[in-house]
């Protein structure tokens, strides 16, 4: 199974909403017109945004998403243009004066070239006076080091089925610090169907002082940075790296 693969239980895992959802509507409202999101998932946050009256284009690698996030916008009858493609490769023949990419979508992406390319393919897709925005977490050298394969219980991640009732999810994760990317295999359990599935998750860390050489690399620059959705400045202790990019 990919974590990716069943988009309904990815929504129940990661149901969103909230001051990122709030952060990103504030964002598209401050730029002003078309909102390009680069792994866009199911919608969570270009939805909104749409239905803000923003012409939206959402990009995602995984036709199971996007497809559920085709259901949820005709839900709501909120139009988007829904894309699969691979921001690396990314052509869409036009401009935008927002790029979005959203929660943890970047750390797919594992080798620095991989990055580059993707930024590189933003900066072709910014409209003059247009910004990329995007979030990441702040890697803890401290949780890092505690990635040593035990499988542990992720109380936090626990959820609600329609169908089964009460999921549990436990994680196992190792992290490779050569290649800065940690390996976890993500196992669901019921009281009554234990390890129902099983899904692989590999996600890199970028460092705070990597992530504007990799931007620039990429023709981008920093010109905001905060470490919460509410726009607090950036420090050591943040959990988060909010960046708010123009092309160089």
């Amino acid at each position: 199974m990919d974590l990716y693969s069943d988009a309904r239980l990815y929504d129940r895992l990661f149901p969103g909403g909230g001051p990122a959802v709030d952060f990103y509507r504030a964002e598209a409202d401050r730029q002003g017109g078309s909102v390009l999101e680069l792994g866009c998932g199911t919608g969570l946050k270009l939805i909104p945004i749409a239905a803000d009256g923003h012409p939206c284009i959402g990009l995602d690698l995984s036709p199971q998403m996007l497809a559920e996030a085709r259901r949820k916008a005709d839900e709501r009858g909120v139009e988007v243009q829904w894309v699969q493609g691979d921001m690396r490769e990314l052509d869409l023949g036009r401009r935008f004066d927002l790029v979005v990419i959203a929660a943890n979508s970047l750390l797919h992406l594992h080798e620095a070239d991989e990055l580059v390319d993707c930024f590189r393919s933003v900066r072709k897709h910014l409209a003059p006076g247009a910004r990329l925005v995007l979030d990441v977490f702040n890697p803890s050298v401290n949780l890092l080091a505690q990635a040593d394969g035990v499988r542990r219980r992720r109380d936090a991640l626990s959820y609600v089925d329609p169908d089964r009732g009460a999921v549990h999810v436990d994680v196992a994760e190792t992290y490779d610090a050569a290649a800065q990317v940690t390996r976890g295999r993500w196992y669901f359990s019921t009281d009554a169907a234990a390890d129902f599935a099983v899904a692989p998750l590999e996600i890199r860390s970028i460092f705070p002082q990597e992530l504007p050489l990799l931007l620039s690399l990429g023709g981008l620059r920093v010109v905001e940075r905060f470490g919460d959705w509410s726009r607090t400045p950036f420090a050591a202790g943040s959990a988060l790296q909010i960046c708010v990019c123009e092309a160089d």
